[in-house]
């Protein structure tokens, strides 16, 4: 199978390219990359990418695609879906199905599952610890055989700084990447949003930002102890983004991502009581989030994940206070991400680095680049299309997301995985 793509505008961060160029594809995977088109008789196919850019697949380091145990919510074969939809051709699949990821059965299952239904990659993330209780290490070394590319209790944060010590001592040994979600369980207690003034005027239980920053703090320290490489998840801070910037100059093995939702949402958002304005970490401040967009710029932040999060009707419609804390992202994510081009925030080239380059050079992943040899995992996109989320158009299978009915500027027009087109609009 051969397959031309031509006239798009290709950016590729990690070669420094940002041009007019074509690229040839064979058999998935990138033969070469052009200045003048070949003869499209050669070719099985051929994409006209004028006018639009051609870039690395996007790769989500943070998701949950519910299978196993949560099928009802999202399985690997809506969750591909969705992704390819949003331009993803990699997602790093979280533990907490049911079963739990922390055994290599399971790690086993998801694959098999993902080579069978999914329409593009899956790696499953396994937990640091059995059942992700926080008391005893999971199988981690019989889970990097089965597939795994990092360890993470993402939901849970993991309380025992003993417990987490050793997993970061033992991952050391194989280079394998320690995701937390940085959350001290006794400061969160019930609260369902950010602790200030609007939890209060809303009367409703606050989490304090302290809670993440204390948890993050004791991270960093226990990465800078053990050598262990760290991944900091969804900060939502400003507070956590000084001690990683400090982490970071001081050479510790530090990374951070953040979401698009706090990128964009602020605690005012929960003033309707909109359950799908719940999650976890809360939304924050309008000082949190600008610090957030700058950390962008500086380099403190090194990735923007989805934490892609499906839950059913039955359990995400109901009251605030009892409803479950989460979004889905991934239909959304890049065109949500892409107004911080067009407000010339950030570059182009800095948004792909930080939604496919670095997930991909963090989890030690094939993708985020265009470079000869590579598989074809690509992206193109018109910058400027208009699109509206409309409900009854969403692929995920679970449907709480805030943004129902928002209107987006920036359209995934093709994604392809291993040469092959998985999404085409």
């Amino acid at each position: 199978m051969k397959l031309l793509i031509k006239n798009g505008r290709l950016i590729c961060p990690v070669q420094n390219i940002d041009d007019k160029k074509d690229i040839i594809i064979e058999d998935g995977v990138i033969k070469e990359i052009v200045s003048s088109t070949p003869s499209e008789k050669h070719f099985d196919d051929v994409i006209d990418a004028t006018g639009m850019i051609v870039a690395p697949g996007l790769v989500d380091m943070h998701v949950h695609l519910r299978e196993p145990g949560h099928e009802g919510a999202e399985t690997i074969a809506t969750g591909t879906l969705a992704g390819a939809s949003g331009g993803f051709t990699s997602l790093a699949a979280m533990p907490n199905t049911h079963p739990v990821n922390d055994n290599p059965y399971v790690t086993a299952y998801i694959k098999t599952k993902a080579k069978e239904e999914g329409i593009i990659k899956v790696y499953p993330i396994g937990a640091i610890t059995a059942n992700q209780e926080g008391t005893q290490l999971a199988e981690i070394g019989e889970m990097l055989k089965a597939g795994i590319v990092a360890v993470s209790d993402d939901g849970q944060c993991v309380m025992n700084s003993y417990v987490m010590r050793k997993a970061m001592d033992y991952c050391k040994q194989f280079n394998l990447t320690v995701i937390d979600h940085c959350e001290d369980t006794n400061l969160k207690g019930e609260g369902v949003m950010n602790e200030g003034y609007y939890s209060m005027k809303l009367g409703l239980r606050g989490v304090p930002a302290v809670s993440e920053e204390i948890m993050v703090s004791r991270d960093i320290a226990l990465a800078h102890h053990t050598g262990c490489r760290t991944h900091i998840a969804h900060v939502s801070s400003a507070g956590s983004l000084r001690v990683i910037g400090e982490a970071k100059q001081a050479g510790i093995p530090i990374t951070a991502e953040v979401t698009p939702h706090h990128l964009f949402m602020t605690e005012e958002a929960v003033m309707e009581y909109d359950p799908n304005t719940k999650v976890s970490p809360p939304l924050r401040s309008q000082k949190d989030m600008k610090a957030l967009r700058q950390a962008l710029k500086n380099g403190i932040i090194d990735a923007i994940a989805t934490d892609h999060a499906p839950h059913s009707a039955e359990k995400k419609d109901i009251e605030f206070q009892l409803s479950k804390s989460g979004i889905i992202g991934l239909e959304t994510a890049f065109a949500l991400c892409l107004k911080l081009v067009h407000e010339n925030e950030i570059s182009l080239t800095t948004l792909i680095r930080l939604m496919s380059t670095n997930p991909a050079k963090i989890l030690g992943i094939t993708g985020g680049s265009l470079e000869k040899g590579k598989p074809a995992d690509i992206v193109v996109f018109s910058l400027n299309e208009e699109w509206t989320y409309a409900e009854d158009k969403i692929l995920s299978k679970s449907k709480n997301t805030p943004l129902k009915n928002s209107k987006f500027k920036g359209k995934v027009k093709y994604t392809i995985c291993d040469g092959k087109v998985v999404w085409q609009a």
